[in-house]
Formats: structure tokens, C-alpha cells, sequence
């Protein structure tokens, strides 16, 4: 642990870059027009490094992040929400949380907890079951 004020030593360099966020899924399409209506962009552009098929989709989002890739599981078993299994979720950011709730509901979200106040989060899964959260910013 340093001290206030000292300097961190430099980081390594890096073994690579990062360049997908890949999550399981049964039915790859349905998961992927899922996040294309929660976050834009565009399903299976054409790119070089993806070969898109039956079992393997893709997200570009329009801003540029890194892309968003959907891979086929015939035994999927999604996560369960606060599980010691669950190894990571989503946060998405949003203006309205109600309206936001509305919207991934109608796509087929469902949602994971009943906080019962006024956070500025609230938990969710997709088709697949994966968490993600809705932030208010």
C-alpha cells in the first residue's frame, strides 16, 4: 500500500487489448436485437474479425466501444442475481429510470430486486438471464 501523495509504480506493459464483451446465451439473435434496443448500434456489420453465424453474434455500438458478442449455448444456465457463482453484470446508463423500466421490461427483461426507495439503480436480467442494472445519471 503507498502513501497519500507517492507515486504508483508503472504498470506493465500489456499483454493485450481488450477486445469484446462476450456473454452465453441459447438463442444468439434474440439476445442480441435485445441490446441493440437497450443500447444501439448495429447487429453483425461487417467486420474482418467476426465470423457471425447460427451461434455467434455481435454488437457494434455506434460510439465506437468495444463490441458486444453474443455466443450460442444449447445448455445455457443463466446466473442467478447475488448467487457466489455471479461473476459480473452490466450497468447501463439512462435519464428516467421509470421509463427506462418500462422500455427493457417490454423487451423482456425482467426485473431481479424490489428496493422499495429511491436509489439510482435498479437490477435486472435479460432473455438470457444475464444481470444488468439500470444507472440513473
Amino acid at each position: 500500500m503507498t502513501s497519500p501523495g507517492t507515486a504508483l509504480p508503472s504498470a506493465p506493459s500489456a499483454i493485450g487489448t481488450f477486445q469484446c464483451l462476450v456473454l452465453d446465451c441459447p438463442d444468439v439473435m434474440r439476445l442480441a436485437r435485445f441490446y441493440q434496443r437497450l443500447l444501439g448500434g448495429e447487429i453483425n456489420r461487417p467486420d474482418a474479425q467476426w465470423a457471425v453465424g447460427d451461434a455467434w453474434a455481435t454488437l457494434h455500438d455506434a460510439s465506437g466501444a468495444p463490441v458486444l458478442a453474443f455466443q450460442g449455448v444449447a445448455d445455457h444456465r443463466p446466473p442467478a442475481w447475488g448467487a457466489p457463482e455471479q461473476q459480473f453484470h452490466i450497468d447501463v446508463r439512462v435519464a428516467d429510470l421509470d421509463v427506462a423500466q418500462e422500455a427493457v421490461l417490454a423487451l423482456g427483461a425482467r426485473r431481479l430486486d424490489d428496493d422499495g426507495g429511491d436509489r439510482s439503480w435498479r437490477i435486472y436480467a435479460d432473455p438470457a438471464g444475464h444481470p444488468f442494472c439500470l444507472v440513473r445519471h
